[in-house]
């Protein structure tokens, strides 16, 4: 998918949020549990009602991962429900990848191309040859790690290197990367006060967000800062939205929380493009 087709969806829905599809089968309702495959059964539920509330969902690859054979099948049947019923949706590849340049990839094809999703996190700890594998498909991106909404954040990204905090000359060696067109970046909504700093470093850039609601990110103070001229942000809700309800209601609890952020977002929107 191209930024271009992101930014269209954006001011078509209103909205720049961005659902993550965490599924833990021990928080989901259990009459779903009887089902053949219950992890894409939550899923499809929760797409169905929210797809026109969003624009992207985010599987985390850690709560397939953990089922096994049948977790990889369920997130396989899920992207391609995705890609075959809701195409205008920019979909993440939560699996913060990151390794010498032969293994990267491989991972990179494994996700950008089986599986197909739009995007894939990355961590740029091993540097440039680890991340540009992933930033050589067309129309596809790389969503790497700059300053992540967790307390060990603390423990290396805001440390200074020549006077210069890390995430900083992360994000300003990154741009030197081939094809760093393709980049976004991960910035943490609970590292609010950074937004203008990170702006002025990549001001064109999309920035996915998480740490709304259960973190206790605010949308208000991250658009005060993050905001740019195409929105240029990815909101992403987990918990907040698809754990709204363990009971046979859970999708329509699930839009009913999502309504909440899009109406939020909606009017940010439209005062920006006043």
């Amino acid at each position: 998918m191209t930024t271009q087709h992101l930014i269209q969806q954006i001011k078509q829905k209103k909205s720049f949020l961005c659902i993550g599809l965490d599924v833990d089968l021990t928080k989901i309702p259990k009459h779903l549990l009887k089902a053949e495959d219950s992890i894409f059964d939550f899923n499809k539920s929760i797409i169905d009602a929210t797809h026109d509330l969003c624009v992207s969902y985010k599987p985390n690859m850690a709560f397939y991962e953990a089922e096994g054979l049948k977790g990889w099948q369920s997130l396989q049947k899920t992207i391609d429900y995705l890609n075959a019923t809701y195409p205008e949706i920019f979909t993440i590849a939560d699996a913060k990848r990151g390794d010498i340049g032969n293994t990267s990839a491989m991972y990179a094809k494994a996700f950008l191309t089986d599986l197909n999703f739009d995007s894939i996190t990355v961590s740029p700890y091993m540097g440039k040859d680890s991340i540009e594998p992933f930033l050589a498909f067309e129309n596809k991106h790389a969503i790497m790690l700059a300053l992540t909404s967790n307390e060990g954040a603390f423990d290396f990204q805001t440390k200074k290197t020549n006077e210069t905090e890390l995430f900083k000359v992360i994000l300003e060696t990154s741009k030197t990367w081939v094809n760093s067109q393709n980049l976004m970046y991960v910035v943490g909504a609970t590292k609010a006060e950074y937004f203008k700093e990170i702006r002025e470093i990549v001001p064109n850039s999309f920035l996915l967000v998480p740490g709304l609601g259960a973190q206790g990110g605010s949308l208000q103070e991250i658009c005060k800062y993050g905001l740019n001229q195409n929105i240029g942000l990815l909101i992403n809700s987990s918990r907040g939205i698809i754990y709204a309800s363990r009971e046979k209601d859970f999708a329509e609890r699930a839009r009913a929380e999502a309504l909440k952020i899009q109406e939020e977002m909606a009017e940010i929107i439209v005062s920006l493009l006043k």
